[in-house]
Order: C-alpha cells, then sequence, then structure tokens
C-alpha cells in the first residue's frame, strides 16, 4: 500500500434564579466572550441563536451571520479552541486534553458486550468533535441521501439536489509538503472555493464508494481544520453581528406563548455552572439547537419536550408529548481483527526531529493523525444466509455494510447495524449526564452480518500480493471457533466507532415517528430547529464527520429561505 493521504480542510477562507435578558449585538465588532459576567448590557436582539457550537453549530452561526442583517448568537459549553496546539497539530491527537476537551460519556453496562461499559468521547468546545476526531472524511453513499429523501418523503435530500452543498463545504487542498497526490482522488468531486468486486476506487466521496479507496483527512497544510477554525476564523470573528458566547451551558429551551395548536419555543435557558443564576435569551425568529446526538435529547428531555410518559416520571412538566426524542440511537460497531505479519524494516523518526519538521513547514509524520492511507468498503455476498434471513437494512446496492481499515490490526466496521439504543435522562439536573444505552449489539442481525464481514477481510489478505509478508489470520476466527465461542470472543472486543447519530430523527411532516420535519423544525413546536447528527434518519455507510457538514450546509438554507 502507498503511503499517502490528502488535505481537506474545510472552508479556510472564510439557586436557580431565572432572568430573562434579550441579548443584543455588539455595535463595531463579533464579540467573544468567555462567561456570561463578560457579556456587556447595550445591544440588541439577536435574530437567531445557536444553542450549541460544535460541528453543525460552527458552520449555521458563520453561514448566516454572512447576512448581515441578521444577528446572530452562538451558545457554546466549552471553551475556545483556537490556537490549542494538540488540537492544531494532527499527530498529537492522542494528547488533547480531555478534561477540558471531552464531554468523555460513558455508557450503560452493555448486554450485547458482556455487560461492559464503554466510553463516548464527544467534543467540548468551540468546534466540538470535529477539534478532537481522527479527522478522516467520507459522506456516504448517494444511495443513502436518496434513502434520507424516501425516509421523509422530501426530494431536496436526494444525492443529486445536495450537491451545491456538499461542494460548498469544502476547500480542497494538496497533501502535506506539497506531495503529488494525482491518482488518489478524482478533482471533479470536490469543492476548492468553499462556495459550493473490490477495485480501486478512484475517490470514495463521489457516491460510489464501494471498493478499495484512498483516504481523505479534514487538514490542510499539516494542521488540523476544525468547524470552528473553518468557519469560525478571524474572518468571521469580525463580523459586528456575530456574537460568540463561550463556557455557558445550554440547560433548556423554553416555550413563552403558545400558538395552537402548536408551542413557540425560541427561548434558551443556560447556566455557566450547576449552582449558577439561570439566564434566558429569547430569538427574534429562530432558535436552532445543535447540542449533538447526545446533547440534543438531554436538552429536549429537561425541556418537557420527549415522551409523556417518562417526563411525568421524573416529574418534569410536560411541555410538547415528542415520543421519539432520544429513542433510535443508531452507531457503527467495530471489531479489532489481528494478523501475523513479516516485520517490516521502517524508518522511525526522531520525535524532536518530526516536532522541527512541523514547526519549519507542517510536514512530517505529526502532520496526519496516524498511518492508516487506504479503507475499504464492502457489502455483504448477495446469498449469504444472514441477507435471506434478514432484510437488507443497507439504502441500496451502492452502500456498503462494511468498512474495514488496514493494519495488523485491522478493523471490520458494520456500518449498517440492526441494533438501537438511546438517551434518556438520569437526573432533572442539566449538568448530570445522561443515560446512554448505545445497544450495541443487541439484535442478531449485527453479529451474523459481522461474521461475513470478517469473513471477507480474511479473504482480502489471501491474495498473491501478501504472500511471504501476511503469515496468518489472528482472530477472531469464525471458521475456527464455535459459534459459541466466536460470539463471546467478538462481544469482548467489539466497540463504538464514535458515529452516534438518530435521537432526534427527520421524518415526513405527516408521519407520527421522528422529532424533526424534513426541514428539520420540531414537530409540534413553531421557532425550534435542530441541526446536528441526531436528525438523521439513518445512519449513513460512512464516517458521519462529513454528513454533519452536508447536513448543516442544507439546513442553513431551509432556515435562510424561511427569513427572506
Amino acid at each position: 500500500m502507498v503511503s499517502s493521504k490528502l488535505q481537506l480542510p474545510f472552508l479556510t477562507t472564510h439557586a436557580f434564579l431565572l432572568v430573562t435578558w434579550h441579548l443584543l449585538v455588539p455595535l463595531a465588532r463579533c464579540a467573544v466572550y468567555h462567561s456570561l459576567a463578560e457579556l456587556p448590557g447595550d445591544l440588541k436582539l439577536f435574530d437567531f441563536i445557536i444553542a450549541g457550537g460544535g460541528t453543525a453549530g460552527s458552520v449555521v452561526a458563520s453561514r448566516l451571520s454572512e447576512n448581515t442583517n441578521f444577528n446572530v448568537l452562538l451558545i457554546e459549553a466549552g471553551p475556545d479552541t483556537a490556537g490549542v496546539l494538540e488540537i492544531e497539530v494532527p499527530g498529537l491527537i492522542g494528547q488533547i486534553n480531555a478534561s477540558i476537551y471531552n464531554w468523555n460519556y460513558v455508557t450503560t453496562p452493555q448486554p450485547g458486550l458482556n455487560g461492559r461499559t464503554i466510553g463516548v468521547p464527544r467534543g467540548r468546545g468551540l468546534g466540538g468533535s470535529s477539534c478532537i476526531n481522527g479527522m478522516a472524511y467520507s459522506r456516504g453513499a448517494s444511495d443513502d441521501y436518496d434513502n434520507w429523501a424516501r425516509l421523509t418523503g422530501d426530494p431536496r435530500w436526494r444525492w443529486n439536489a445536495l450537491w451545491p452543498y456538499i461542494k460548498r463545504h469544502e476547500h480542497w487542498m494538496g497533501a502535506a509538503g506539497g506531495r503529488n497526490a494525482t491518482g488518489e482522488y478524482d478533482p471533479s468531486v470536490h469543492g476548492y472555493s468553499g462556495n459550493g468486486d473490490l477495485h480501486l476506487v478512484s475517490d470514495l466521496n463521489a457516491g460510489k464508494p464501494i471498493g478499495l479507496t484512498w483516504l481523505q483527512l479534514t487538514t490542510g497544510g499539516g494542521e488540523r481544520w476544525s468547524a470552528a477554525k473553518s468557519y469560525l476564523g478571524q474572518h468571521v470573528r469580525r463580523r459586528p453581528n456575530l456574537t460568540i458566547l463561550l463556557n455557558t451551558h445550554v440547560t433548556r429551551v423554553l416555550s413563552i406563548k403558545a400558538s395552537k395548536p402548536k408551542i413557540d419555543v425560541r427561548t434558551v435557558e443556560v447556566a455557566d455552572r450547576a449552582a449558577g443564576s439561570r439566564v434566558t435569551f429569547t430569538a427574534k425568529k429562530e432558535l436552532i439547537l445543535s447540542g449533538g446526538t447526545i446533547g440534543t435529547p438531554q436538552i429536549l428531555l429537561n425541556s418537557g419536550i420527549g415522551n409523556r410518559t417518562e417526563l411525568e416520571r421524573l416529574g418534569i412538566p410536560v411541555v410538547l408529548d415528542s415520543p421519539f426524542v432520544g429513542e433510535g440511537m443508531m452507531e457503527h460497531v467495530t471489531v479489532t481483527l489481528t494478523w501475523n505479519i513479516v516485520p517490516q524494516n521502517t524508518t522511525v523518526i526522531d520525535p524532536d526531529v518530526a516536532w522541527a519538521m512541523w514547526q519549519q513547514n507542517r510536514t512530517g509524520p505529526l502532520s496526519t493523525p496516524g498511518p492508516v492511507h487506504q479503507v475499504m468498503w464492502y457489502r455483504l455476498p448477495q446469498k449469504t444466509d444472514v441477507l435471506s434471513k434478514y432484510k437488507d437494512p443497507s439504502s441500496g446496492p451502492g452502500s456498503p455494510h462494511f468498512q474495514f481499515t488496514f493494519g495488523d490490526q485491522g478493523r471490520v466496521v458494520l456500518l449498517t447495524p440492526y441494533s438501537r439504543g438511546s438517551v434518556k435522562l438520569n437526573s432533572t439536573d442539566p449538568f448530570v449526564h445522561p443515560i446512554i444505552d448505545q445497544g450495541l449489539l443487541t439484535h442478531p442481525f449485527d453479529l451474523a452480518a459481522l461474521k461475513e464481514g470478517i469473513r471477507t477481510a480474511k479473504k482480502f489478505y489471501t491474495g498473491p500480493a501478501w504472500e511471504g509478508y501476511v503469515l496468518g489470520f489472528g482472530g477472531p476466527d469464525p471458521d475456527v471457533l464455535s459459534t459459541e465461542e466466536f460470539e463471546t470472543r467478538a462481544r469482548e472486543v467489539a466497540r463504538t466507532f464514535l458515529h452516534p447519530v438518530g435521537t432526534a430523527a427527520m421524518s415526513s411532516k405527516h408521519s407520527k415517528r421522528g422529532v424533526v420535519d424534513s426541514e428539520l423544525r420540531v414537530k409540534g413546536a413553531t421557532g425550534l430547529r435542530v441541526v446536528d447528527a441526531s436528525v438523521f434518519p439513518l445512519t449513513p455507510a460512512s464516517l458521519t464527520q462529513g454528513p454533519v457538514y452536508i447536513v448543516s450546509e442544507r439546513a442553513v438554507d431551509f432556515i435562510r429561505h424561511s427569513w427572506l
């Protein structure tokens, strides 16, 4: 395998005392306030408030504030991430301070993982998980988005209809150090301005990823390009109609007045700490909730928007009976595989030399997050017993069931699980982490599918190209272990692939299922939208960072068109 990575940054140009404040915008320039206490009093009303400054929230705040007639407030629970060295340097990904920039969630004991609990890292700070993730970028298959359109009854979610938004969030750049990456991507399927049998696939992001592909990254010039760096850079922070409030926790969204048959929700309640005073901000036009797959349902449930039975059990007044809030979480599950390989002569660069290279011209091993350069995407065999027993959960024939990352410890990732999880309240205290049950490997399809996925990975390494290098498969091997032994071993080593989605899923406006409609407006409410991975109606067969950017760009135009 050729050691190479492409660099793909996004848009580089570019006591419970309730106090009601109508926030105002500074008159001279965008202000970044690091606490509620820093807010001045001589401000104007905001048109839009974005609750959550992660990946999606950064996009929405940046795009809406492009219109100088829109006054925008962005609220983020964590700190600023600009200039944080371990975030900026891709190779320092393992040194990011988790006590500051990570929510450090933990699941409940997972029956499908032999009772293990597992960590669920989520980014905390401006830019959210785009500041702590592995920087890999994939969009998914065109079939995934065409299926979203079918599920929502809205053709605007089709791949072809989303193409302008797919290109708009990109600013394609070459490999670090100016290395020639010709042949590793298709230049026709990428954006350049930021305004717009297994075989080698020219580009995994052209909508038909099945095959062997080169990995693409959200890096540029040897640096990580998070949503905050890309969408909320200094040129954006100079806008006089954008205010960013940091280190401020969103506790609830509130209905100020009833507008039957719907409630009107444009007010957000915040606090800087559990014992701090609660402060409310009201938007003139809309409140956009971008708390992420875990944060968004927690905020909605604390606000009395959710399943009536669950809310009444906790003594929370029911504002809107929305039974699917926090339900239907989908997550990719992965099993680590091992191979016995012949040791290779490798050149190890001294850490001091590597650091000097990065400081001098952003090259060397620190310019990338790790050694993975290619990824394989593949489907279950057509005639497998798994698909004769269970309905195919994929979006279509062009959408893969599996992702495989290479190495002496490769990973098979099931992209189309049947298992579902949930997010529920642990307490009425919004500062207490919710109950996260990812439900991994609770449906029999998932283990049956993983068996076949592992067999395909094994077969790949039996080709003549690996002779004399790969000596044997270390397992877990479904062809050596008994069914019981394999399932026990798989449950012992399986874990989340860190792509939770779907806890406030969109559906057609007439469907009784789902939480938001196809324009991401909360059903049964006015003034409130959700924009983040929680709205995905089905998990895409890809890494989820790319789809979040696509959904966010699409959402911005839904919002704009509602007010122009």
